[in-house]
């Protein structure tokens, strides 16, 4: 493994954060963030911001919005 610098690891961000590379990669990336403040701080941001996207996509809207959206529909 070898650090991969904050360049690599600022690209790569998206794809490291849903696990869409290598391991090797992985590991290279994991390696930066454990010794680089800044690189780790914009990971937290970017886990944060997926789990709040996860969440709000959770959520049902009430049966009422339901229903007038689609009264307004027809």
């Amino acid at each position: 493994m070898t650090d991969c610098g904050c360049d690599k690891a600022k690209a790569e961000l998206e794809e490291f954060l849903h696990n869409e590379l290598s391991a090797a990669e992985c590991a290279d990336i994991r390696e930066h963030l454990a010794n680089c403040d800044d690189c780790s701080a914009e990971h937290l941001v970017g886990l944060t911001l997926s789990s709040k996207v996860k969440e709000a996509c959770q959520e049902t809207a009430p049966d009422d919005l339901k229903a007038m959206i689609v009264a307004r529909l027809s």
